[in-house]
């Protein structure tokens, strides 16, 4: 028999840190599926160069500091604009300091805190608050961290209780909205091979690309499986580990 997955063509979705990383490969392989994208990410650069990879395609681009409740507001209205609606959202956007927990400065910690925790409220409430109005349910999908479930290492405190909190409010958010047919789900990957896991310095000498940990692909190929799952079920929380990862 078949498996049966749900048709991502004409869904009109936000991803947040949409410029590089894993918020990339996932508008990459949404475009792929059919799907209309508004990709929003802080850096107006990483934008351009997301637009040029994808000339022609049903892509939609908006300057968006995720720590702002605006920006959400403004994403979610992009995709009313040109499309009528949105159908899913990806709070993907993330920043992390990594040392002790007395080596960040006050503002590092405070700008973890509002990307990562406050950056994920933001877009949940614009999205819903748009689910409710034109009704038919709908997907928030966030991306967290098996830091966040208690996996962390030393030296990542701050941001692994700010990706705690991130999966404890879609834990609850999503016992809130499910009677709506609004899904809250949980991707929260271990080691990806980008240049935000570079920063803890486990890849030694080596560039992210050349280290044996999950790619960017991978946690976007997460990302679509959950969306293209029959409406009658959720994910609640899918933990992604690679085979070189001892905790997992």
């Amino acid at each position: 028999m078949t498996a049966e997955l749900r048709d991502l063509t004409g869904d009109v979705v936000v991803v947040t840190g949409a410029g590089s990383g894993i918020g990339a490969e996932t508008v990459g392989q949404l475009l792929e599926a059919g799907a209309r994208v508004i990709a929003g990410d802080i850096d107006e650069a990483n934008l351009d160069r997301l637009r040029a990879r994808h000339e022609g395609a049903p892509l939609a681009a908006v300057v968006a500091d995720v720590a702002d409740p605006a920006a959400s507001a403004r994403l979610v209205a992009a995709g009313v604009d040109a499309w009528g609606r949105v159908d899913s959202v990806v709070a993907n956007a993330g920043i992390g300091y990594f040392g002790g927990a007395l080596d960040a400065t006050d503002a590092q910690i405070r700008t973890m805190a509002d990307v990562n925790f406050l950056g994920t409220v933001w877009l949940a409430r614009a999205a819903l608050s748009h689910f409710r109005e034109r009704g038919g349910g709908g997907d928030v999908i966030v991306l967290g961290s098996v830091a966040g479930l208690g996996t962390g290492g030393g030296g990542e405190a701050v941001y692994a209780a700010t990706k705690a909190a991130q999966i404890q409010f879609a834990t609850s958010l999503d016992r809130e909205v499910r009677h709506e047919g609004i899904r809250v789900s949980v991707v929260a990957p271990a080691a990806v091979n980008t240049g935000f896991a570079a920063a803890t310095g486990r890849f030694g000498d080596r560039t992210p690309e050349e280290a044996d940990f999950l790619r960017p692909g991978d946690i976007a190929f997460g990302i679509l499986t959950t969306l293209r799952q029959p409406r009658r079920m959720r994910t609640a929380l899918w933990s992604m580990w690679s085979l070189a990862e001892a905790n997992g």
